[in-house]
């Protein structure tokens, strides 16, 4: 049985061709690619890449300034924050939430839409393996060579669950039976109709939108669209810990809000959502809104 894609770069010595991420005592990260002969320069001193190919992982180097550094692999959240950039990157406490409540699983069929520099796509394709399937729609030419470029170095290749179309998704999509559909776009809510004719019943929706603005719409579209459950919103922040003896307390810098997420469930053909029994606040709706709750939420 062959080695899923990708997995032979992520383990034993170093070789040519792989990536290294070298910490130095400050904690500074150095991402480079190991080619024999060459040598790697900081001005610190340098070094040549020979001494590490051959070399196990978690080795130590010294450069000619005598300054140490230690050598890793770089993790899929480094790559992804390193990489060469078209569009922002989806950062990886969003693509970790995503592939968790979107219940991302090994074989499944995903479509996503919005490549950008490919880091959810990386994020993605390592997660549904070598037997799933991602199609992946990006407007942009640009964004999606670039994102073509980052996933194929990731994995050391084009990737067989991957298909990318350069165009819009709701006058491209053409796949049937889909398990999960991720929409990372400024519209969202065009693409509604398209994604709930693809996705099997039960099948999860999740988007990733930047303000306040998408998410009310996205969420009023899906409710009005009625072929899906009433969907989940929500944001998520990272704050790391500084921890030195008993100097225990929180950085003073953190990765805040980057983007809110929701998710909602396709239900069966046929099957009207059950009603909403949570009485929206007076004046959540405006005089000129005609959609779902339009009469202030009465009987709900």
């Amino acid at each position: 049985m062959s080695e899923p894609t990708g997995a032979a770069r992520r383990r034993g010595p170093f070789k040519v061709g792989d990536q290294v991420q070298l910490t130095d005592p400050k904690g500074r990260h150095y991402t480079f690619t190991l080619e024999a002969g060459k040598n790697f320069h900081t001005h610190k001193g340098s070094f040549p890449h020979d001494e590490l190919i051959g070399a196990p992982e978690g080795s130590v180097v010294r450069t000619t300034g005598n300054v140490a550094y230690l050598a890793l692999r770089p993790l899929l959240p480094d790559y992804v924050l390193s990489m060469p950039r078209g569009a922002a990157v989806v950062y990886p406490k969003d693509a970790g939430q995503i592939l968790a409540f979107a219940d991302i699983f090994p074989g499944a069929r995903v479509v996503e839409a919005g490549v950008g520099s490919g880091s959810l796509s990386s994020f993605l394709l390592r997660a549904i393996g070598d037997q799933g399937m991602l199609h992946s729609y990006e407007r942009r030419e640009d964004f999606a060579e670039i994102a073509r470029g980052n996933v194929e170095r990731y994995f050391g290749g084009p990737h067989p669950a991957w298909q990318l179309t350069v165009g819009d998704l709701q006058d491209n999509l053409s796949d049937t039976e889909i398990d999960r559909v991720i929409l990372d776009m400024l519209a969202p809510w065009e693409c509604l109709e398209a994604v709930s004719k693809a996705l099997v019943p039960g099948g999860i929706l999740c988007c990733y939108v930047a303000t306040t603005t998408q998410l009310a719409r996205t969420v009023e579209s899906i409710r009005e669209i009625g072929s899906f459950n009433e969907p989940t919103s929500w944001e998520s922040m990272i704050r790391n810990w500084h921890v030195e003896g008993l100097a225990v307390r929180p950085d003073h810098r953190m990765i805040g809000h980057t983007g809110f997420l929701l998710t909602a469930r396709r239900l069966a053909d046929g099957v009207e959502p059950p009603m909403r029994r949570r009485r929206p606040a007076k004046g959540a709706y405006g005089e000129d809104y005609s959609g779902p709750n339009a009469d202030g939420g009465a009987g709900r």
